[in-house]
């Protein structure tokens, strides 16, 4: 039987004040929190009960740490808007909410940009697609 991918869990200084960005960054909302941990997901999570336990989407998890993130991530997400979507409007959005722009040595040519979340963490918006 195979393994679900059930969460992305990510380290944080305020796991609350981090997961709430992201659920602004995404569109998703808050769907569990305590004093250590936030988790978020779509918005949708409701119609997808019926699904089997297998086929349900992961959520990101956020847990709190001690210390800062002091070097460059070993995993990272992309995003991407649809060909529908302004790529560069959503940018402006997720720098407007505090996410930076990142040079991880990248070069000039890429079709991706780079950016971070307020607490460091790496992240690329990536060209527009259809699927």
């Amino acid at each position: 039987m195979p393994l679900r991918w059930y969460s992305n869990v990510i380290e944080a200084r305020d796991p609350r004040a981090l997961g709430r960005w992201w659920a602004d960054a995404l569109h998703w909302e808050v769907v569990y929190e305590d004093d250590d941990e936030t988790d978020v997901g779509p918005p949708w999570a409701d119609e997808l009960t019926g699904l089997p336990f297998h086929r349900r989407p992961p959520d990101l998890c956020f847990v709190e740490v001690g210390h800062d993130k002091t070097t460059k991530n070993r995993l990272h997400m992309d995003l991407a808007p649809h060909t529908s979507d302004d790529r560069d409007a959503e940018i402006a959005r997720l720098l407007a909410l505090g996410a930076t722009h990142v040079d991880v040595g990248q070069g000039p040519d890429v079709s991706w940009t780079v950016l971070a979340d307020p607490e460091g963490n790496e992240f690329c918006v990536l060209s527009s697609r259809d699927e």
